[in-house]
């Protein structure tokens, strides 16, 4: 743990989509935190990172970080995918916190032996969720929280965009060693966000398939859970979908709640918006709620509309400071990821050989 009044000092490493949109600016928008050292080999990046951040520190390889281990408290990682466990591994051993983007591995072995790791040196080990904090999801944990919708029997997640031309690099690469494809980008997201909800799951079945002329990996994917509880999960990610679902719709005994449109808060962060100075953060118009209503439809305005609660990235890295400042537990644990990564393999299996998978709760 640091000191209660003395700032984290943070090191990025990459500075790609992740690094530069959500976690440099959230970061240095934090109090408690200091962005100290940001990693990236690529030039054009680094010269981006020193116009952004010009106090900051600039290394090429993650490597220089380990000679600063003193001078550092916290290594986030949002480089590819395929990093994540030695940059992680490395980062622990030398006993520095670690925030790592999701996934935080390749499978649920190694993301607990990561785990195992952390608790041995004794320091904090978490993953980037922020769709835990997106408005809708913060809206859905509300009703259920009041009873809303009685006893929810389906939950439907829709996470779709209609990208019809391949964009390359590592994500829509077809080699297994990066990671990549929808089940395991944007998959993480709804099955996190479906566990944080419902629990443990006891089968998964999958379809992934690769839908885009010169594609290599998954590109539409659906994953059907059984909870442990009974309710049922159906989510979907799609790089393909020429008409857009509702984000959630999501089925009680009593009523139902429907949702259409994404959070703004990453729309927010592209533009250079930050959390502690745009009043309007997290906000969107009354025109994008959802609705909630029994046999009715929201397409015709039907339905009680359900004023959205407002997004909140900005409590991640509140929470990780906290949890680094006075030992609280941090607010997505290495376990939890495991848990998301053994619906991932259930559901990459269950797609390969065409079955329902069981998974132990």
């Amino acid at each position: 743990m640091t000191g209660s009044g003395t700032p984290v000092r943070v090191a990025l490493v990459g500075y790609g989509l992740a690094g530069s949109v959500f976690h440099a600016p959230l970061i240095a928008d934090t109090d408690g935190l200091a962005l100290d050292t940001i990693v990236t080999s690529n030039p054009e990046r680094q010269e981006q990172a020193r116009a952004a951040y010009p106090d900051v520190r600039i290394a090429a390889t993650p490597d220089e970080l380990w000679t600063l281990a003193d001078e550092l408290d916290l290594v986030v990682i949002a480089s590819p995918n395929k990093t994540h466990v030695p940059i992680a591994t490395a980062a622990l051993k030398a006993g520095i916190a670690v925030v790592v983007d999701k996934p935080i591995a390749g499978t649920a072995a190694e993301a607990r032996a990561l785990d195992a790791l952390a608790k041995e040196r004794g320091v904090l080990l978490s993953v980037f969720q922020n769709r835990r904090w997106d408005n809708d999801f913060l809206t859905l944990q509300k009703l259920l929280a009041d009873g809303a919708l009685g006893d929810v029997q389906r939950f439907e997640s829709r996470f779709e965009r209609w990208r019809p031309q391949l964009k390359g690099g590592w994500r829509e690469s077809g080699d297994p060693q990066e990671i990549g494809g929808l089940l395991y980008d944007l998959g993480s997201h709804v099955v996190d966000q479906a566990l944080t909800l419902f629990g443990p799951v006891v089968k998964v079945y999958a379809e992934a398939d690769v839908r885009r002329p010169g594609a290599e990996t998954d590109d539409d994917t659906f994953i059907a859970l059984t909870h442990a509880g009974g309710v049922r999960s159906h989510l979907y990610a799609s790089a393909t979908t020429a008409q857009l679902g509702p984000r959630f719709r999501v089925l009680g005994s009593q009523a139902g709640y429907v949702k259409y449109g994404l959070d703004p808060q990453e729309a927010a962060l592209r533009e250079g918006k930050l959390p502690s100075t745009d009043k309007s953060w997290g906000v969107e118009p009354d025109s994008l709620w959802g609705r909630i209503g029994a046999g009715e439809s929201p397409l015709t305005g039907e339905g009680r509309p359900v004023e959205t609660e407002r997004g909140a990235y900005q409590t991640y890295y509140a929470e990780i400071a906290r949890a680094l400042r006075v030992g609280t537990t941090p607010p997505v644990t290495a376990e939890q990821a495991a848990m998301a990564l053994d619906v991932l393999e259930a559901a990459r299996r269950s797609a390969e050989e065409g079955i329902t998978v069981e998974v132990s709760a």
